[in-house]
């Protein structure tokens, strides 16, 4: 009967732990073989940029003009939406208009 119970606790184990990160590995594989120059990534580090050139282990962000960093392809966390990294540029000048306009105000 504990035999059972093992088993049936290793099982769970298994479906619940180690099925799921099987599923996020390969996902992130599939992002990582999927990078194409121009895509807008972020990095383990937060890094944001876009991906100027993409070689065997290595890929080249543009995070600002003129600016390239080597990053491993095994860094890039995630493929960001265009849109994503455009309304954080938008959120910030909306707090710099806000700070401006109290500052008039006092």
């Amino acid at each position: 009967m504990s035999f059972v119970i093992l088993l049936v606790l290793m099982g769970a184990l298994y479906a619940f732990m180690i099925v799921p990160q099987q599923r996020k590995m390969k996902a992130h594989n599939a992002l990582l073989q999927s990078l194409q120059e121009g895509d807008v990534v972020v990095t383990s580090a937060g890094i944001y940029g876009a991906i100027a050139e993409v070689e065997d282990n290595v890929v080249w962000l543009e995070v600002a003009p003129d600016v390239e960093l080597k990053v491993l392809r095994s860094a890039i966390a995630d493929r960001v939406e265009s849109g994503d990294a455009d309304n954080d540029d938008a959120d910030n000048e909306e707090d710099e208009d806000e700070e401006e306009s109290n500052e008039e105000a006092n």
